[in-house]
């Protein structure tokens, strides 16, 4: 698996991992599947065939706002992360992060065959704060939405 590069998860993940608060895979328009969400991947710290995935979103204004919320309320915010991907600007959903093998996960590649990435110094930012994250969650703090230590469970034993 390349680094810094984004995933699409498979229908069979939702079948295998039932969590409602999992991002949705497919957005319906008109009654058809339109899209699904792009997700930014790196390897767990104790078991490298499994990753974390980070959804991102276009929804750029929108979670500005809901980052400055939680700065207010909290003092900081390290659940959403900022970054350009393919010259757009982009959350990183890391409140709605969970964990997932190869099985799962289908590169998302441009049109000459090419991984999109983004920049190393982006990758960073995000892995770091995920692993925050994933440590306060682990004390029992309620910062991630999906019940991750279940799905990770589940992946463990397959």
């Amino acid at each position: 698996m390349l680094e810094a590069q984004f995933y699409f998860l498979s229908d069979q993940y939702y079948l295998d991992f039932p969590d409602d608060k999992l991002m949705k895979n497919k957005d319906m328009i008109d009654g058809s599947p339109y899209k699904r969400p792009c997700f930014f991947t790196f390897p767990d710290s104790k078991i490298p065939d499994i990753y974390w995935i980070v959804p991102i979103s276009s929804q750029y204004e929108k979670f500005k706002r809901v980052e400055q919320d939680k700065i207010k309320k909290y003092g900081r915010c390290n659940t959403i992360r900022f970054g350009t991907v393919l010259g757009r600007n982009t959350a990183f959903l890391i409140q709605n992060m969970c964990p997932a093998t190869n099985k799962y996960l289908t590169p998302y590649i441009d049109k000459n065959d090419c991984p999109i990435r983004i920049d190393n110094r982006v990758a960073a930012d995000v892995i770091k704060n995920a692993r925050d994250v994933l440590a306060m969650a682990k004390r029992g703090a309620k910062v991630i939405f999906p019940d991750v230590f279940k799905i990770y469970r589940g992946l463990e034993q397959q």
